[in-house]
């Protein structure tokens, strides 16, 4: 069954109704973060972590399989290990473990619909009118009450290694993101699905590169730079406690300070790019790896070898598959080093929390799987993206890196 660890989510605020053609300025999204590793205690559920990691795995199965079906090419030169019973379809929604969520809007008239921003992933997926109790948590995209929607006579499915499965049509319809309206915008609808009730937000938008697409179409925001709707063919993050937004079109100068440390992107399917280093209390640990940076994931995740090797350096226990334990004040300093530059991780981030009441043994947030690609593949997820100012760069297929302001 799909997690279920949602908390209630903040509210969300509204969109601007886009103007006609491209806008002056990059547009903002407001983001909030609503999830849980904890039980009712209070206490990190290691369990919780791991079935993260899975869904993490089960992502990059997915994609690796509709990267070689649309180009005919493997995207890893050792595949992931695919479990059985498993599609090589995105899901409908991922983990209740990722969610940085904003709003768009969809068809005409708009409607308003809350979404969990994914750069590990391609595609648009939305709740549809006949999802039926599946989906009584969400709003729902009803295509015949939209005078732009087209129906494409298309179907799409995903099942999932525990079960779990969403089936759905495909669409064309206006999509509205940040102001700026993408026309045309091919999307997935949910027909039917198992275990999706309850979720607080209702669908999700993949921002990686096309050649991942399950449909295959252009994510909503490659549509926008070929309609040239956007001033600029970049989008940027930043991921807080408190202030997180997603930039539309451009960066905000006012979230960052110095100058971006650019890496270009390795192979445009994931947003995967070639890291210098890892260093633990200022040694180099980790030297030459690839890295995917994914919104979609709460996590750092690498080959266990080396994050065994990476927490061998510290005091620390492996308390399941992956999953490792220490001193809740004995963090370690570790820095990523990415385009020449390190980038330092703080205390606050790299610790997950609790694991026994007397608060004294935490989870570290950098966790180990044999599952996600090549060997010496990492996920930078928002335990990363936490620490910089993060930007897409569409057009020059590039990922840059500025400390915070």
């Amino acid at each position: 069954m799909l997690s279920l660890f949602i908390s209630s989510i903040a509210a969300l605020h509204a969109l601007a109704v886009a103007l006609p053609g491209p806008q002056p300025h990059p547009l903002s999204i407001a983001l909030t973060k609503s999830f849980t590793l904890r039980n009712a205690d209070g206490l990190v559920d290691p369990a919780s972590i791991r079935a993260h990691i899975t869904s993490t795995e089960a992502k990059l199965q997915r994609g690796a399989a509709a990267f070689e079906r649309n180009t005919g090419k493997a995207l890893f030169s050792t595949p992931p290990t695919k479990r059985a019973g498993e599609s090589g379809s995105a899901p409908l929604v991922d983990d209740s473990n990722k969610i940085w969520i904003g709003a768009i809007e969809a068809g005409t008239p708009p409607k308003a619909f809350t979404i969990d921003f994914d750069t590990g992933s391609p595609d648009l997926f939305l709740p549809g009118e006949s999802c039926g109790n599946a989906c009584s948590g969400q709003e729902r995209y009803n295509p015949s009450s939209s005078s732009s929607a087209q129906a494409l006579g298309k179907t799409f499915q995903v099942a999932y290694g525990d079960g779990s499965a969403a089936e759905g049509d495909l669409y064309k319809d206006t999509v509205t993101f940040a102001g700026f309206k993408a026309t045309g915008q091919t999307f997935g609808v949910a027909t039917n699905a198992t275990d999706f009730s309850q979720e607080k937000y209702d669908g999700l938008m993949g921002m990686s590169f096309p050649s991942l697409s399950n449909f295959p179409a252009n994510p909503v925001f490659n549509t926008l730079v070929a309609q040239g709707a956007v001033p600029e063919s970049v989008f940027a993050f930043k991921l807080a406690s408190s202030g997180s937004e997603l930039r539309v079109g451009g960066v905000n100068s006012a979230l960052y300070k110095g100058s971006f440390t650019y890496t270009p992107v390795t192979k445009q399917a994931y947003w995967q790019i070639d890291g210098d280093g890892i260093g633990v209390n200022g040694k180099n640990v980790i030297k030459k790896f690839s890295a995917i940076v994914d919104s979609g994931s709460s996590l750092i995740l690498g080959n266990s070898a080396q994050v065994k090797q990476l927490y061998a350096a510290t005091d620390a226990t492996e308390v399941q598959k992956g999953v490792y334990a220490l001193p809740c004040d004995a963090m370690p300093h570790v820095s990523i080093t990415l385009g020449g530059k390190a980038f330092p991780l703080s205390a606050e981030t790299l610790n997950r929390g609790p694991i026994e009441s007397s608060g004294k043994t935490c989870i570290g947030a950098i966790h180990g799987s044999d599952s996600i690609g090549d060997k010496y593949q990492w996920i930078l997820g928002d335990v990363f993206m936490r620490n910089v100012y993060t930007v897409f760069d569409v057009g020059n297929s590039r990922v840059g890196f500025a400390e915070l302001a």
